[in-house]
């Protein structure tokens, strides 16, 4: 069993603890994330612990986003996505996957992590990911 994992936006006012380092971190190319420059580390809610006020952003491209991205109303960081109550609704998954930003946390602790670069701007939500290049050991 590993240490937990805690990183804090850049004011501090919200903290972000994770039970272990991700299996894999995506640094997706669609707009919503490219935009928050976000690397997306995969976990079950359980998983997870925010402390600290948040807010969110659900995409406005969409009729039913995904996820809704949540951030720290103080510095502006994004600190993780959870999926959103409406897609949860329409789609009748499981509330089992949200993203926490891993560029929040020290470097050292996501040592042989592979970071993977899928082409979401080409992804409809279905079927599998196309990818930019070939993915890196961090």
């Amino acid at each position: 069993m590993t240490d937990p994992l805690t990183a804090t936006c850049h004011c501090g006012a919200v903290h972000v603890q994770i039970a272990r380092a991700p299996d894999f971190i995506f640094e997706c190319n669609c707009s919503l994330c490219d935009s928050h420059g976000a690397w997306w580390g995969y976990y079950d809610p359980g998983e997870v612990v925010v402390t600290g006020e948040t807010r969110g952003y659900g995409r406005v491209d969409r009729e039913v986003p995904a996820v809704e991205v949540h951030f720290c109303p103080r510095c502006g960081c994004t600190t993780h996505f959870a999926l959103s109550e409406a897609f949860l609704e329409k789609s009748g998954v499981a509330n089992d996957r949200m993203g926490v930003n891993m560029r929040l946390f020290d470097r050292a602790a996501l040592s042989g992590v592979k970071l993977h670069y899928p082409y979401g701007r080409a992804w409809d939500g279905t079927g599998e990911w196309g990818y930019v290049r070939e993915a890196v050991d961090l």
